[in-house]
């Protein structure tokens, strides 16, 4: 019994946790609305259900925040991240038609790592605070978009590039391998390598660092482009889910909800230990709570007041500020109450 209570413990304190019973909250609440949320039917041998849905629509959030994720561990932000998605899908969508399907990608992909590189060599090189920095290519890079698309929409209709976003393989959404896909070789790369240890180094203390041997710019510049590259695969999801490149409202404010996903998975914006794990349920957590809203019949114009507040709750439900002063207020309640 008392092993099974420190075991508990010990899960309690891991940064996972928090937000792994806000999602956990989110699903019980949509079990009490719709009785049947859990369940999942088989068509075609293919899985179809809420669940099922929100982890394909999920898809696009997940990989970004993971990029913005090794952003944010480096004390940095990236808030071009949206206009990145409307580039490489107007990218991608104009030259399907041109050329094979792989090549487009890989092209369209190139330009991803370009905006990482663009973000990179601002903040790491010339040393423009990130914010800034990133905030010139989300300004830009919307209007590149509506540039390459000629301000309108673009429709596809190539077989192979749609299977992207909407084929299934195995019984499940394709787009739930790749997020797999990038989140293990994530994974690898920050946790299986010093590259993980030299981030979290960088991201508390970039001088001592320097100090102590490690490219500080280098890692800054690496972390810009792989978000970048996050971005743009992110971006072809998107693209080939709805068949079309929407210039203004594809990624349209993702990098919010992307760096919100990392906030809540436990990694803090002031740089230092980050977690992977964490930010991929603070993913699935926010677009749980999106569907849910939408699933109660919210009005559309108050969707974004309801998200905050429910994020507002569940950063104050991880700040340990906040709980040891809710814990110190209680012990003076109950003090004034025995006088």
């Amino acid at each position: 019994m008392l092993s099974m209570k420190k075991k508990f413990l010990q899960l309690k304190t891991n940064k996972a946790f928090g937000p792994f019973m806000a999602l956990l909250g989110i699903l019980l609440l949509n079990l009490i609305v719709m009785p049947d949320f859990f369940r999942i039917e088989i068509k075609n041998g293919h899985l179809f259900g809420s669940i099922i849905d929100i982890l394909n629509r999920a898809a696009p959030l997940v990989i970004v925040s993971l990029g913005m994720t090794l952003v944010i561990a480096t004390e940095g932000i990236d808030i071009s991240v949206g206009a990145v998605v409307a580039i490489t899908g107007a990218i991608s969508a104009t030259l399907i038609s041109d050329m094979p399907v792989t090549m487009a990608l890989i092209l369209s992909i190139m330009v991803g790592i370009i905006c990482g590189i663009w973000n990179g060599a601002l903040v790491a090189h010339i040393g423009i605070q990130p914010m800034i920095g990133t905030l010139i290519l989300m300004t830009v890079g919307r209007g590149i978009a509506q540039l390459i698309t000629n301000g309108q929409i673009i429709t596809i209709n190539n077989q192979a590039y749609s299977f992207i976003g909407t084929g299934y393989l195995l019984g499940l959404p394709f787009s739930i391998f790749i997020v797999l896909g990038v989140a293990l070789i994530l994974w690898i790369l920050v946790r299986k390598t010093a590259l993980g240890l030299f981030i979290e180094s960088v991201g508390t203390n970039s001088l001592s660092s320097t100090y102590a041997g490690i490219n500080s710019k280098k890692i800054l510049f690496s972390v810009y482009v792989a978000c970048g590259i996050c971005a743009a695969i992110a971006g072809i999801i998107v693209c080939s889910n709805v068949k079309s490149a929407d210039a203004n409202n594809a990624g349209l404010w993702l990098e919010l909800d992307a760096i919100l996903a990392t906030v809540i998975g436990g990694t803090s914006m002031r740089g230092g230990r980050f977690y992977i794990g964490g930010t991929i349920i603070g993913a699935f957590f926010i677009q749980s709570l999106t569907t849910t809203i939408y699933s109660l019949g919210v009005p559309p114009e108050t969707i974004l007041v309801v998200k905050s507040m429910v994020v507002i709750l569940v950063s104050l439900s991880q700040s340990e500020k906040f709980k040891n002063d809710l814990r110190a207020m209680g012990k003076r309640r109950i003090a004034s109450n025995e006088k």
